[in-house]
């Protein structure tokens, strides 16, 4: 909760500077990023849009899948069989019933790291609740983009997705990629 806080007082700070039009804000992030832009998707309703790469979207789901079940214990303080409260706080998929926030979700179909089920649980709570929602996962990528062809085509992705959401724009078919560069997309 702590960084969704640190998101929006800065975000408050943008607009009382009169540097951002309220009405018109969005957020995106990948891996720890994608995790903050997850859980502001879903606890709050500040957000007009929201990208979310390689993202936690419930940290029991993260611990019993990733490559390093010791991070979990290193950032929340322990495991989720001694303390499921803190890994119920600080996921998003806690308060998907607020959910409000369209949300393009990115992941690679080869990621360890956080592996692409945090993707899949996002995507299908946003989809029950009837959230704008699209799922992209990339063939053979893992936890990054180390591909020009697939980082050219997320910023493709995310400029299209918040040109439609913040800036009325029609919704491009840039979202649309070729089949040899995704295992799956999906749209509510």
């Amino acid at each position: 909760i702590g960084d969704y806080e640190d998101v929006v007082s800065g975000v408050d700070h943008l607009i009382e500077k009169g540097l951002v039009d309220e009405e018109r804000i969005g957020v995106m992030g990948w891996s720890q990023g994608g995790y903050i832009s997850a859980f502001c998707a879903t606890y709050g309703n500040r957000f007009k849009a929201a990208s979310v790469g390689a993202g936690i979207s419930n940290w029991v789901t993260y611990h019993v899948n990733t490559d390093i079940h010791e991070f979990c214990h290193r950032y929340l303080g322990n495991n989720p069989w001694e303390d499921p409260q803190i890994y119920e706080q600080t996921s998003p998929m806690t308060y998907i019933k607020n959910a409000s926030t369209p949300t393009l979700i990115q992941h690679g179909g080869s990621d360890t790291r956080v592996p692409p089920a945090n993707a899949f649980e996002l995507y299908q709570g946003l989809r029950e609740m009837n959230v704008p929602v699209r799922l992209v996962i990339y063939k053979g990528m893992g936890h990054g983009a180390d591909k020009p062809g697939i980082h050219r085509a997320i910023m493709r992705q995310n400029l299209a997705w918040f040109s439609h959401y913040l800036l009325d724009e029609p919704l491009e078919e840039a979202l649309m990629l070729k089949e040899s560069e995704i295992e799956k997309t999906e749209e509510k």
